[in-house]
């Protein structure tokens, strides 16, 4: 429980960091959400993967237990298989951490959400927050790496500090390396959410979604760092391609194109049936 404590200090010092460097922030709108109840791979199939085991970490990290089981716990390094560019600087691994964010160069026991850009280290964060596995209840993290130049890390009905189990979040990343043939509406990073009830912890309010250099440079997703970015995030998707810029999806056509595309076919029907009978 110390750590917890110390925790907090550590995270003030990190807040008055991200501040200073609030110039260097970019803004993603909720409206690059796409409505979903599926993680991605409830579309491919296949499953989620297997149990990230943790090999480091802050509070209760559950070092080697084979269950998962941890609070504030990291894993890594793991590597990729391939290379992300990320920032401009090239990775081949990555450090798995339980708070809901993945880092470069060191893992990530802090669980105070400060922003992407208050990590020390490099970091992509579909849901940084204080989450806390140790219940009975709760999923774990898991990790599936089967897919050549794919990487699938799965926060699955995850409870939250202190080892509370009565909500439970559900959150996916999906990263992808050059090799990756990627299909159209789909891009290299992408956060997949299915339900996520909580957001305030015994030691938080809020959670930070987004991308951090660890130097003071960051892209959020709009409402990051607040108390309902949960609400928003729920039962969506987003897409971001290389430069981290957000993939648009295909726009549903109105009622009044359906009527023009379905005439347009129609004429074009009648026209083919009036060539055969002249012919």
């Amino acid at each position: 429980m110390q750590k917890k404590v110390d925790g907090r200090f550590a995270a003030c010092a990190l807040a008055l960091f991200a501040c200073a460097s609030a110039h260097a922030q970019l803004v993603v709108p909720q409206t690059a959400l796409t409505p979903s109840g599926q993680y991605y791979t409830d579309v491919i199939g296949g499953g989620i993967g297997s149990v990230v085991v943790m090999t480091d970490g802050g509070n209760a990290p559950g070092v080697g237990l084979a269950s998962g089981r941890n609070d504030d716990g990291f894993s890594g390094p793991i590597s990729f298989g391939y290379t992300l560019n990320f920032f401009g600087t090239n990775y081949t691994q990555f450090f798995a951490n339980n708070n809901g964010n993945i880092s470069f160069g060191a893992g990530i026991s802090d669980f105070v959400p400060t922003g992407p850009t208050g990590a020390a280290s490099p970091v992509i964060s579909p849901y940084f927050a204080d989450v806390d596995t140790r219940g009975t209840a709760s999923g774990v993290l898991h990790l599936r790496n089967d897919i050549s130049n794919q990487t699938i890390l799965t926060w699955d009905t995850v409870g939250y500090y202190d080892s509370h189990t009565n909500q439970l979040d559900s959150f996916q990343l999906v990263v992808r390396g050059p090799g990756y043939v990627i299909p159209a509406g789909e891009g290299t990073i992408g956060f997949f959410y299915k339900n996520m009830p909580w957001i305030s912890t015994d030691t938080s309010t809020t959670a930070a979604v987004g991308f951090g250099n660890g130097a003071g440079s960051s892209e959020v997703l709009e409402g990051s760092n607040t108390a309902t970015i949960n609400s928003a995030l729920a039962n969506h998707y987003i897409w971001f391609d290389q430069n981290l810029v957000a993939v648009p999806t295909a726009p549903v056509p109105e009622p009044e194109t359906y009527a023009l595309m379905l005439a347009g076919l129609a004429a074009l029907s009648a026209f083919a049936r009036g060539r055969r009978r002249r012919s």
